[in-house]
């Protein structure tokens, strides 16, 4: 009989921005098979679509259905951009993906009771740089939008405190480390404060993102947590593999 260490570390999988569409078929599915042999989840950070259309969907679930390993997803801004984001999550689900907005899953990883909270996240800037709910009915709606996504980020990571480890699923970049590369003057398009704010306020180990294509992947939360963009063009990898151990 085959045991599991206790000091084995809860390997995460993750990749985000893989932007499928019909002609995608059959081309993750080979890598994502063998997942069982590296890793005990694997973390989808959005954009996992071109448009958004229920018919993208389907090649993304039918690449996830049955893999070795459970499967956790948030959506991107292409997978809301046909209007049909319900739609596009009940297929995921359908193909066993647990899609998340403002909720968690909680998955057995090695030894460790992993949790993992999630939200599409959305734009606003970063400290000194950000809008605010001043002036125009507009701009009050952006960024209260922004507010509530990362208000249900928060919520769900409160609701993991059971877990030995948690890690919060975003498609937009908490911080702005991991946008170095991109042009300043799309950094508020790419991320938003708010969700650092929620991530450090109610505690996480890492924080997994994508959107920013010519980001870098490594940051930091101004509270010391990990932040990852996992955006394909990023990691230039199926996926990334990341180690987490409960800490002491």
């Amino acid at each position: 009989m085959t045991t599991t260490a206790p000091d084995r570390a809860a390997r995460i999988a993750a990749v985000g921005d893989i932007h499928l569409g019909p002609d995608s078929a059959g081309l993750l599915r080979p890598v994502f098979e063998s997942l069982g042999d590296r890793a005990d989840v694997l973390l989808l950070a959005g954009d996992l679509t071109r448009h958004g259309t229920v018919e993208e969907a389907r090649v993304v679930a039918e690449e996830l259905a049955g893999l070795p390993v459970p499967v956790v997803a948030v959506l991107g801004n292409h997978d809301h951009h046909a209007g049909h984001p319900e739609e596009v999550s009940a297929v995921l689900r359908e193909g066993g993906v647990a899609v998340l907005e403002g909720d968690s899953t909680r998955v057995q990883a090695g030894p460790h009771l992993l949790g993992v909270a999630g939200t599409k996240g959305f734009g606003g800037g970063f400290a000194g740089r950000c809008g605010s709910e001043f002036g125009e009915q507009e701009m009050k709606d952006f960024i209260r939008y922004s507010r509530s996504l990362a208000d249900g980020l928060r919520g769900a990571l409160e609701e993991l405190a059971d877990c030995d480890l948690r890690v919060a699923l975003t498609h937009f970049s908490p911080v702005p480390d991991t946008l170095a590369g991109e042009p300043p003057e799309i950094h508020p398009f790419l991320g938003s404060y708010l969700l650092a704010e929620a991530i450090d306020t109610a505690g996480a180990d890492l924080a997994v993102h994508g959107h920013a294509h010519a980001g870098t992947e490594r940051g930091l939360t101004s509270g010391g947590v990990h932040v990852r963009n996992v955006a394909q063009p990023v990691i230039r990898h199926a996926y990334a593999l990341y180690e987490l151990h409960p800490a002491p």
